[in-house]
């Protein structure tokens, strides 16, 4: 088996399982307490504090650990948030951030805040600008990612953090996905990231409050981690975070080379053994393992366990794949195809000869998958000079399947109307539109669902 999703998890790191064993031993007590065992525990956890803010570039003091990432970021955007409502209650964040920040945001909202979701471009970038134009008197704060966890697009986290610092506002950084690359750079002011991402243990974040940043921790506090994580800490878990955490940076420069290389090959080659494919995400700024593509006419959920079955491990933005039947945040937000999506994220230590096996087996998994879903008949009537096919109740997909075995008996200038419920449909026919290089006209309201309409140009 290969496993290709260290975008979700890391296998532990040897490092990080005999620092775990070891301090099993030694750092069971409470570090609060002043007798010999409590000094020891404390010891062991102000080591690891040390560790982890040279890491990320920090003070000691500036940096707390969670029981997660997730909690990280909320504890971090709740804080900055109430530290600095009396400047107003406004909130910006990108269209790409992960799941926990955008959650944030809508509870900000539920409660009577306002957000500012900046857009990205294809590539799943944000701009500086756009950034500067979201910023308003009353702007409390403001979240960007270092590196998209989708598709590995690295964000202008040093050039937005200047932009914010001028204007007075914090900038929050979600650097789960890159901390173990190296450090977050730029003047930014708070910082989350999470241990099973670089190797560690899971139940491990960490979150950074620069000195001067208006902060209020909200919910029930103790005197534990400056009031900020409440609770007992896991010593065990979070010495090994630290241990990890060292050891991966120390390993980072030769490993990021050697795997850009093998993600290099991978996008390079997809497209050459997959036909109707899109790789997504910048081809330059990237992090070094992650490489997501998408290809027509495909199934996600199927073509995910195919790959399991052929022996890989890979993850997935498409909707199909999902209990909401909706597609990536992500994908949606960079406004490409989102059926037949896979990841492909490789963890330190990847061997060059399963990434070759992968491309092997992919072009005849994706096959496979096309065969299976048979390409079913559409359901056309010709309606005036435009052709109307019926895909209501029909899954990604489908929808476009249909429209690409009918789109040759349009002619020029002709166009199609496809009636979908199928929210998918509505990123993946402009998708499909663009790859083929025919023209997306738009969405109209149906009796069911939409009808998305497409002229034929070729």
């Amino acid at each position: 088996m290969a496993y290709f999703d260290a975008a979700s998890a890391v296998p532990l790191h040897p490092v990080a399982r005999q620092a775990l064993l070891a301090s099993l031993d030694e750092g069971w007590a409470d570090p609060s307490r002043l007798y010999r065992e409590g000094r020891r525990a404390r010891m062991l956890l102000d080591a690891a504090r040390e560790a982890a803010a040279e890491a990320v570039g920090c003070r000691a003091d500036e940096l707390v650990f969670t029981s997660s990432g997730t909690r990280a970021v909320h504890t971090g955007i709740e804080g900055a948030l109430a530290g600095r409502r009396r400047v107003g209650r406004h909130l910006i964040v990108s269209s790409v951030e992960h799941s926990s920040v955008l959650h944030m945001a809508d509870a900000h909202e539920a409660g009577g805040g306002t957000v500012t979701q900046v857009a990205v471009d294809r590539t799943g970038a944000a701009a500086v600008e756009s950034y500067a134009g979201a910023l308003r008197p009353d702007t409390a704060l403001a979240c960007l990612q270092s590196a998209n966890h989708e598709v590995g697009t690295e964000q202008p986290v040093a050039a937005v953090a200047e932009v914010c610092r001028a204007a007075g506002v914090p900038l929050l950084v979600d650097a789960a996905q890159s901390l173990g690359w190296g450090r977050v750079e730029g003047d930014w002011s708070l910082l989350a990231a999470s241990a099973h991402k670089w190797g560690g243990p899971s139940g491990v974040g960490l979150l950074v409050v620069r000195k001067g940043v208006r902060f209020a921790p909200q919910g029930a506090v103790d005197e534990r981690e400056s009031g900020r994580a409440a609770g007992f800490e896991n010593i065990p878990a979070i010495v090994a975070a630290a241990a990890s955490l060292r050891a991966v940076r120390a390993e980072a420069a030769q490993e990021s080379v050697r795997l850009r290389e093998l993600t290099a090959r991978i996008r390079a080659r997809v497209p050459e053994a997959v036909p109707d494919v899109e790789v997504v995400g910048d081809p330059e700024r990237r992090l070094p393992g992650i490489i997501t593509f998408s290809c027509l006419y495909v199934d996600g959920e199927t073509l995910l366990h195919e790959l399991d079955r052929a022996g890989f491990s890979v993850s997935s933005g498409s909707s199909c794949t999902s209990s909401t039947l909706t597609p990536s945040h992500v994908l949606k937000a960079m406004g490409v195809l989102s059926e037949g999506n896979v990841r492909v994220s490789l963890p330190p230590g990847t061997a060059g000869q399963d990434v070759e096996r992968f491309l092997e087996v992919l072009s005849g998994a994706v096959a496979g998958v096309r065969e299976k879903l048979g390409a079913p008949v559409a359901d056309t009537v010709v309606r005036e000079d435009v052709l109307v096919v019926d895909s209501l109740g029909k899954r990604c997909p489908i929808p476009v399947i249909e429209l690409a075995k009918v789109i040759g008996d349009v002619p020029v200038g002709g166009t199609v109307r496809v009636l979908s419920d199928d929210e998918a449909a509505r990123l993946d026919i402009p998708a499909w539109c663009e790859m083929r290089g025919q023209e997306y006209v738009g969405e109209e309201p149906a009796e069911r669902g939409s009808a998305y309409v497409v002229r034929r140009l070729s």
